[in-house]
């Protein structure tokens, strides 16, 4: 047969697309994750998508079969992943959820020998004007009719507290303390939709009235009322925790005491999978996520970037500013599976 160079060239070109597909092929059939599925949980806490979004992401670059996230508050999905119904969370806290560990099987059943991100911060805070005024600087002084009043939205004396969701895990440090510094009498602690709650804190400390709330960091809350500019933390007046956190010291290394540990978010898995799939423990290992990253896409969202595909578009604006590291992750993956 005589080929003409159009068609010799034609020839060339469908061989190396042949090749190059043949060759995608094999890499994908190669990849440790293939025919292997993963199911995500989070918790009710939208701003949480992020963080579980790029582990999604690492994990697809490993092959394997990422479902959507299903969301479940921490002590099912604790259970679920302790028995094999998923795979993963990517915002367990330590020690906070020390409970829901143990509940779930403990070590024996779950894994999370990493630091995803760490030196995250919780406690009360109320806003500067009346701390200033007062001279607030403990969640002690709340015992004084006084001072609980100026904190009164609803009438009946008693301090209203801006508070944690039930089955976040806060909401039981929360409660033990009232007992502990004796201040069920003087504090009630609201609870309900936590977004809801704290947008309607903001609005009166905008409109000038006394705001007490509890939060944590990383959100974007601190983004929007700065500790020690618009609020300030309020130090209690000793360590007291609840359940498996019982006896641990709060006070920090400046020797301020907010009442809660600092906690390390680390990613938790169901042991079993980990220990068959090297290439995603190991991802799991090295993913770090500075506190920094997460306010500020989470500040985004506060500001009405909070659509899936926004929070897509923050995730994968995030692996393009961080490619280096992110293809490190990936690439350490891949060799643990070889």
């Amino acid at each position: 047969m005589k080929f003409t160079n159009h068609r010799l060239r034609t020839l060339i070109a469908a061989c190396g697309l042949t090749l190059a597909t043949t060759a995608t092929s094999a890499l994908a059939a190669d990849l440790p994750g293939k025919g292997v599925t993963v199911q995500p949980l989070k918790s009710s806490i939208a701003e949480e998508t992020f963080q579980t979004l790029l582990v999604m992401k690492g994990l697809e670059k490993l092959g394997y079969d990422v479902k959507p996230i299903k969301e479940v508050e921490y002590p099912a999905a604790h259970l679920a992943i302790g028995n094999g119904d998923a795979t993963f969370l990517a915002d367990h806290w330590d020690p906070l959820h020390a409970d829901y560990f143990k509940n779930a099987g403990g070590a024996a059943k779950l894994w999370r020998d990493n630091i995803y991100s760490d030196n995250a911060l919780q406690g009360y805070l109320i806003d500067k004007k009346t701390a200033d005024a007062h001279k607030i600087t403990n969640i002690a002084q709340m015992s004084d009719p006084k001072i609980a009043k100026l904190f009164d939205t609803d009438g009946d004396g008693k301090a209203n507290m801006t508070g944690c969701n039930p089955g976040w895990g806060c909401e039981k440090v929360i409660e033990h303390q009232l007992d502990a510094y004796k201040l069920r009498g003087h504090v009630q602690h609201v609870q309900g939709n936590y977004s809801a709650l704290i947008a309607d804190t903001i609005t009166r400390y905008r409109a000038g009235q006394p705001v007490f709330y509890y939060t944590w960091t990383p959100y974007w809350v601190s983004n929007v009322l700065k500790p020690g500019k618009d609020v300030v933390w309020l130090q209690v007046p000793f360590s007291s925790l609840p359940g498996e956190q019982k006896g641990l010291d709060t006070k920090l290394p400046n020797g301020q005491n907010y009442g809660f540990v600092v906690n390390t978010q680390r990613i938790l898995a169901n042991k079993a999978f980990v220990d068959k799939n090297p290439a995603a423990k190991k991802l799991f290992s090295l993913m770090k996520l500075p506190v920094a990253d997460i306010n500020a896409q989470n500040m985004a969202m506060s500001e009405g970037a909070n659509k899936p595909a926004d929070i897509e578009k923050h995730t994968n604006a995030w692996i393009k500013a961080n490619q280096a590291k992110f293809d490190g992750w990936v690439a350490e993956a891949l060799a643990a599976a070889k």
